[in-house]
């Protein structure tokens, strides 16, 4: 499936970015502009289910094709969060980046969490309040865009995700030079994931104090954590 995107930037390098699930190519409106004032080209993708791009089969397999079918093979970064860190890393050997920063990936989730999957479903019809409670540190302008997200998503994405997780996703090496950004508040991932993904040979990294969207939560603590990498 060719993907909707959207372009920030007209430099020489090119970056691309994949959100997670219940997001879009929104997601990255603070991060995005940075990267184009650095001299990027930078293309955020819709994954299929969310945004403006198609609806159809949900699986990692078609999300990393959809990938692959959409983005450049060759950029110099790609950067992916949660879910579209782990559909990042199914793709990355194809799209051979020179680097790839993988955020919060949901690579190996909580038992708990995946069993709530079922209620993610609940979060289509998310008022304000409610997103303003479960993200305090939010600005206004996130809070409009997890709305709009929320809005054009399609909560079938969330009815796979046991099946996703009934087997392991972490990589098993990175294909390429690959940093991982933990949030030191978030709740996503097993304890020991970062000693091991160490020993797998991946950089590591925490954003301490931030949660699950940490670019959101702490967007200045986010882009000082990827000094060297963009």
């Amino acid at each position: 499936m060719r993907l909707h995107t959207h372009e920030w930037g007209t430099g020489d390098r090119i970056a691309v970015l994949v959100h997670g699930i219940m997001s879009d190519h929104r997601t990255w409106h603070r991060v995005a502009p940075v990267l184009a004032d650095k001299g990027y080209r930078v293309i955020a993708v819709d994954l299929r289910g969310h945004g403006a791009s198609g609806r159809g089969t949900y699986s990692p397999e078609h999300w990393a094709d959809d990938l692959v079918e959409t983005l450049p093979a060759g950029a110099e970064l790609a950067m992916g969060h949660s879910l579209g860190a782990m559909v990042l890393a199914g793709a990355v050997e194809r799209l051979a980046p020179a680097r790839a920063v993988y955020c919060d990936p949901a690579w190996e989730v909580r038992e708990k969490l995946v069993a709530a999957s079922a209620y993610f479903a609940a979060f289509k019809t998310a008022g304000r309040s409610m997103i303003r409670n479960l993200n305090p540190r939010w600005d206004d302008v996130d809070v409009d865009v997890e709305l709009a997200a929320l809005a054009a998503w399609d909560p079938a994405t969330a009815a796979v995700l046991p099946g996703i997780y009934a087997v392991g996703r972490t990589p098993a090496r990175p294909v390429v030079p690959s940093l991982v950004l933990l949030a030191g508040a978030g709740e996503l991932h097993r304890a020991g994931l970062d000693a091991e993904l160490v020993r797998r040979g991946f950089e590591m990294r925490t954003v301490e104090g931030a949660g699950h969207t940490l670019y959101r939560d702490d967007f200045e603590g986010f882009m000082g954590a990827l000094d060297g990498w963009i």
